[in-house]
C-alpha cells in the first residue's frame, strides 16, 4: 500500500543518515567529489526520502482517483551526482508502486551499491529495486529495448537521451539532460558578491555539473572595468586546484581527461577570444585542470552554444539588459539561469523574459535543494512531461492515474487556487523559494486516427483554461471538428519537418500518436503527450503548463531590509 511505502522511505532517510561518513567515502574515492561537494548530496537523498514519501497524498484525496504503477523502471543516473540524483529516482518510483531497476554510471558503480544496501537494509526488497551494473553498450541498450521496461528515468546528456528514444521510439522517457547556463551580471549589481557566486557556481566540482555556471553575460560597464576584471581574474586563480582528499580543494581532477568538446574549450579560441585566465594541465595528471576564464566570446561562438562540463567559464558583454537575456536564450538550453541585480525592475524584467526552468537572482546557479527549489529545465534540457525532481508533480509521472466517473472537473477554480499563484512552502527568513507555474506559447493539439469529439473538447478547455497558445493540427479531419482560425490541415510528416523551426514545445495528442510524428519529435526532442485525457483537472491541466523554480536572496548580508518585519512562519502550503 501506499502507507507501507511511505514507512519504507522514512526508513531508507533514517539508513542514510547513518551511513553518511560510509557515503563521502564511496563518492571521494568512486567519484573524486571533495567533501563539501558530496556531503550536501545525503542531504538531498535524505530530502527526497522525506518529500517523496507525502508526495502523492494530494493527489490520491482526489475524488474519483486511483493511482497505479507504470511496471518497470529502469533508473540510469550520471557519475557526477552519484548519490542525490539515483536516490531521487529510485525514491520516486518505488514511492509511486513499481520495481526499479538501477543502472549505475559505470564510474561510479560503487556508490550507487552502497546506495541499495542502505535501501535494502531499510526494508525495500531486492525484487523490487534490483542492481545493475553493466556498460551502456550492449547491455544498457538491451536493457532499454526490451519491453517489459515500462519506463526510464534518465539524467544526463541531450544526445543521450535522444540516443534512448532511437533505440525505442515509444519509450516512456523522464529526462533530465544537459545545460549552457549563464549569469548575467548588471551595473546595478554588488559587484563583489556576484564574482564570489559566480566562482563558486562555475569551478565547484571543476564545473561538472549541469547546472553550473558556464556563460558569464556582463552589461557593458561592468565588462569594461578593469578593476571587476581583475577581481574576478584573483578570485579564479586563488581556487585550491587538487585532489578530493585534500579539504582545501574545490577545483578537483576530472572524472576522465578531457573529450572533444571540452578539449577545445580547455585550449583554443576563436577570433576576438583572449583568456583573462588561462586553465593549465598538470603535467603528472591529465585528469587535472586549473579553472579558466575566456574573455570576448559572441553570439553563436562555439562556447556560447555548447556545454563543456568543464572549468572554463565564456565571458559575453551585453549592451543592456535585454540584449544579455536575448544572449541568454540563444543556447538550445534552458536548465538553470541566475541574475546578479540589486534592482527589482530589473529582476522583474528577467523573470518574466528569461527561457529556463530554475532562477537564481543574487545566488549561484547550483545547489537546488528538495521542495525549496524544485529542479528541472526547458528546451533541449528536459525530454518528457518535465515535473521538477524535488517538486509537487515529480512522482505523479511515475503513476497511472485512473478515473471513475466522480472525477471533479472544476478548471477554473484549480488555475486560480493552485496554478495562478507563487508557492513558496519553505517561507525561509531572507531567501524567497517560489515554484510557478507558466502557460505553454507553443502547443500543438495534433488530432491523430481514432479521435474522439469527448476527449477533444476536454483539451480544449483544458488548454483555453490553462492560458496556453495552441494550433490544432490535423492530417484527415472528422466530421465533427469544426474549421477555425487555429486549424492546420497537414500530414503527420508535415507536421514532424517544422517541429524545431516553429520551436514547437509540446505536441498534445488526441487519438492515436502517428509514427512519423513520433519519430520526428523525439530526433528533436519534442515531447508528444499521448496519454488520455482526464477529467480532473489538478492533473490535466498539468500538461499544458510550465514549472518554474524561482528563488531570491533578498537579504544583505543577513540585513533583511524592508521586510525586516516580514512575518514568515505559519503553515507550508
Amino acid at each position: 500500500s501506499s502507507a507501507a511505502r511511505a514507512r519504507v522511505l522514512a526508513g531508507v532517510a533514517r539508513g542514510l543518515r547513518r551511513a553518511r561518513g560510509e557515503l563521502i567515502a564511496a563518492m571521494m574515492v568512486d567519484g573524486g567529489k571533495a567533501i563539501s561537494e558530496s556531503d550536501p548530496e545525503i542531504s538531498e537523498a535524505i530530502d527526497f526520502a522525506e518529500y517523496y514519501r507525502r508526495a502523492l497524498e494530494p493527489f490520491a484525496a482526489l475524488p474519483g482517483v486511483t493511482l497505479a504503477p507504470l511496471g518497470v523502471v529502469v533508473v540510469a543516473p550520471p557519475w557526477n551526482f552519484p548519490l542525490a540524483i539515483p536516490a531521487g529516482g529510485v525514491l520516486a518510483a518505488l514511492m509511486a508502486g513499481n520495481a526499479v531497476i538501477l543502472k549505475p554510471a559505470p564510474e561510479t558503480v560503487l556508490v550507487a551499491r552502497e546506495l541499495c544496501e542502505v535501501m535494502w537494509r531499510a526494508g525495500v526488497p531486492r525484487d523490487a529495486l534490483q542492481f545493475l551494473p553493466c556498460d551502456n553498450d550492449p547491455v544498457g541498450s538491451a536493457l532499454i529495448k526490451d519491453r517489459r521496461v515500462n519506463a526510464v528515468v534518465l539524467t544526463g546528456g541531450t544526445a543521450t537521451a535522444r540516443k534512448l528514444l532511437g533505440l525505442r521510439p515509444d519509450l516512456r522517457l523522464l529526462a533530465e539532460t544537459g545545460g549552457k547556463n549563464a549569469t548575467v551580471v548588471t551595473d546595478l549589481s554588488d559587484a563583489d558578491l556576484a564574482i564570489k557566486q559566480v566562482v563558486h557556481g562555475a569551478f565547484g566540482h571543476a564545473g561538472q555539473k549541469c547546472s553550473a555556471t558556464s556563460l558569464l553575460v556582463l552589461e557593458g560597464p561592468v565588462y569594461d572595468d578593469e578593476g571587476f576584471m581583475r577581481r574576478l581574474a584573483d578570485a579564479v586563480e586563488s581556487l585550491h586546484v587538487g585532489p578530493a582528499w585534500d579539504r582545501r580543494s574545490k577545483v578537483v581532477p576530472l572524472i576522465r581527461a578531457p573529450r572533444e568538446e571540452l578539449s577545445r574549450g580547455l585550449t583554443q579560441l576563436d577570433p576576438g577570444e583572449r583568456w583573462l585566465v588561462e586553465p593549465r594541465v598538470d603535467p603528472d595528471n591529465p585528469r587535472q585542470w586549473s579553472p579558466g576564464v575566456k574573455l570576448g566570446v559572441t553570439a553563436g561562438a562555439y562556447t556560447h552554444q555548447t556545454e563543456l562540463f568543464g572549468p572554463v567559464l565564456s565571458v559575453m558583454r551585453a549592451d543592456s539588459l535585454e540584449h544579455a537575456v536575448n544572449l541568454v536564450n540563444g543556447t538550445p538550453y534552458g536548465l538553470t539561469s541566475g541574475l546578479q541585480s540589486l534592482d527589482g525592475r530589473e529582476h522583474a524584467y528577467w523573470r518574466d523574459h528569461v527561457e529556463a526552468g530554475n532562477l537564481y537572482i543574487n545566488r549561484p546557479t547550483t545547489g537546488a535543494v528538495v521542495q525549496r527549489q524544485p529542479f528541472g529545465g526547458r528546451k533541449a534540457s528536459v525530454f518528457g512531461p518535465g515535473g521538477k525532481a524535488g517538486g509537487p508533480n515529480y512522482v505523479l509521472q511515475l503513476c497511472d492515474v485512473l478515473e471513475d466517473p466522480s472525477a471533479v472537473t472544476d478548471d477554473e477554480a484549480v488555475m486560480r487556487a493552485c496554478f495562478s499563484v507563487e508557492h513558496d512552502p519553505s517561507r525561509l527568513l531572507g531567501q524567497d523559494n517560489h515554484l510557478r507555474y507558466q502557460p505553454l506559447t507553443r502547443l500543438v493539439i495534433r488530432v491523430g486516427p481514432g479521435a474522439r469529439e469527448d476527449e477533444f473538447d476536454r483539451v480544449i478547455a483544458a488548454v483555453r483554461a490553462a492560458g496556453a497558445t495552441f494550433v490544432v493540427s490535423v492530417g484527415t479531419a472528422p466530421a465533427w471538428l469544426v474549421a477555425c482560425e487555429v486549424l492546420r490541415s497537414e500530414s503527420a510528416s508535415a507536421l514532424g519537418t517544422r517541429l524545431a523551426a516553429d520551436r514547437v514545445e509540446r505536441v498534445r495528442v488526441v487519438g492515436e500518436l502517428e509514427p512519423e510524428l513520433r519519430d520526428a519529435a523525439n530526433a528533436v526532442g519534442v515531447y508528444c503527450d499521448a496519454r488520455r485525457p482526464l477529467r480532473t483537472s489538478r492533473i490535466e491541466l498539468l500538461r499544458y503548463l510550465h514549472e518554474q523554480a524561482i528563488s531570491l536572496d533578498y537579504h544583505r548580508f543577513g540585513n533583511l531590509g524592508a521586510r525586516e518585519d516580514e512575518y514568515r512562519r505559519g503553515p507550508v502550503e
